[in-house]
């Protein structure tokens, strides 16, 4: 199990560096957990500010809105000047410069999905 673990996290860390998120940015990390919880546990996505940012926020010792924000912050970056062709490949044409970019919520969603789908070959 713990050898899964490593692969997932390995995998999210590269798709990650993909997307041109830099891993300078403190959101990058709270990224990385949001994702990884998410594609072990999708229902978390249901209740992103009572649930998850909250539980990532203890790990990191602050608070969910500076989780919120500082995740916010990261996929900005990434959709401004990150690989706009992974990024159309992910999210299709809204990808695109000038294109409103997804939620926090939706841009997790969109790459735990991913994870799951590489990680947990069989599962849904």
């Amino acid at each position: 199990m713990k050898e899964s673990n490593k692969d997932r996290i390995y995998a999210i860390t590269k798709l990650m560096i993909e997307l041109g998120i830099p891993a300078h940015l403190r959101g990058y990390y709270y990224l990385r957990d949001a994702i990884e919880m998410t594609s072990q546990d999708m229902e978390l996505v249901e209740s992103v500010t009572k649930l998850l940012y909250p539980q990532i926020a203890r790990r990191h010792r602050c608070s969910g809105e500076k989780v919120e924000r500082a995740i916010r912050n990261s996929i900005e970056v990434s959709w401004e000047r990150g690989n706009q062709e992974l990024i159309e490949l992910l999210f299709g044409s809204s990808g695109q410069k000038g294109k409103k970019r997804p939620t926090n919520s939706e841009f997790i969603v969109v790459l735990a999905d991913k994870i799951r789908r590489e990680c947990l070959p069989g599962k849904p």
